[in-house]
């Protein structure tokens, strides 16, 4: 298929039309907002061109660079840049990192239609869409120190008993001396808040009803 059809139609998985939403490939979970149409017209586009491993890779890819290259995340971000400034910009970067039409065409779309402030949850709900798909649940953990090793293990062998016995826990880690003590445990779409930061402030709320 060549590029300009590509784009086409990439532009019509975005229609209104109830024919081409019923035609559209949906994923497997549910995703909302913004961020849920897009991933699921990138993730509908790739599946019938049989290039989900492709764009996969550019998402994780792209993804790694929004995070680590501060001039692109500002660049792309920037709503006071011109449309047609920005996506001659956009097509001529990641046309050399050989990434694929469709990846392309998502940030095109994106950049015309005014929302690539979205494209981080983007990104992200994609990659969360891959994740269902490969069984893996998301899990994070926020603690003031870094966790040591037995400490870890613990805390993966317990997180492992929320799941399904044919899904895989995905664990990540994250430090943040601001919450003072305790952890903060995010998994699936679960969130816990034990700690001790939160603690004080329910403690304050308390002590200020009191007096």
């Amino acid at each position: 298929m060549s590029a300009s059809k590509t784009v086409v139609t990439f532009a019509r998985q975005f229609s209104s039309s109830s024919a081409r939403q019923a035609a559209m490939i949906k994923p497997p979970v549910p995703v909302f907002g913004v961020e849920g149409r897009y991933a699921t017209a990138l993730y509908s586009a790739a599946m019938k061109e049989k290039k989900i491993d492709a764009v996969e890779k550019d998402i994780k890819d792209l993804k790694n660079l929004m995070s680590k290259d501060v001039k692109l995340s500002e660049f792309v971000l920037n709503p006071l840049l011109k449309v047609n400034v920005k996506v001659d910009a956009l097509k001529k970067v990641f046309a050399k990192k050989n990434y694929s039409p469709l990846t392309l065409n998502l940030l095109v779309s994106m950049a015309e239609n005014g929302r690539l402030k979205s494209l981080t949850p983007v990104l992200d709900c994609f990659n969360g869409i891959m994740s269902s798909i490969r069984g893996e649940v998301a899990c994070q953990i926020v603690t003031a120190k870094p966790l040591d090793a037995a400490t870890l293990a613990e805390f993966e062998k317990t997180l492992k008993s929320f799941v399904k016995k044919n899904e895989k826990v995905l664990l990540e880690t994250t430090v943040d001396p601001s919450i003072i003590g305790g952890a903060i445990i995010t998994i699936g779409d679960k969130y816990v808040d034990m700690s001790i930061s939160s603690k004080i402030k329910a403690y304050n709320s308390v002590l200020r009803e009191i007096v």
